[in-house]
């Protein structure tokens, strides 16, 4: 076993793992439950994991949670029609509801 990525945010790593699993990367999850340990122990040592099970899918792995990662940023910010500027990570303007993809259909 190797663990192959940590971060603080748990639903980032949640996200990754169940990626790898779609990916039939057979993986598993530690410290989910050791932020209330944060404090007592070093923060980083409470963070949570992904452990790949063979050690021959690490570069496989560490692959598909790059690509994961970068697409998540590659989106450039966009202005809706009632012209807000929403960042691009986001898919739906805050201020009147409509989506990114209903503005190229208007």
């Amino acid at each position: 076993m190797k663990r192959v990525y940590t971060n603080d945010n748990v639903v980032l790593v949640g996200h990754l793992h169940s990626l790898l699993e779609a990916n039939n990367i057979a993986c598993h999850l530690r410290n989910i439950n050791l932020t209330s340990g944060i404090g007592e122990l070093p923060i980083n040592e409470c963070w949570p994991e992904i452990w790949i099970h063979d050690e021959a899918n690490f570069n496989i792995a560490e692959k598909i949670i790059e690509d994961a990662l970068s697409a998540a940023t590659q989106h450039e910010a966009w202005q809706c029609l009632c012209g807000e500027k929403i960042d691009g990570q986001f898919d739906t303007c805050w201020s009147c509801g409509k989506t990114i993809d209903s503005q190229n259909t208007e």
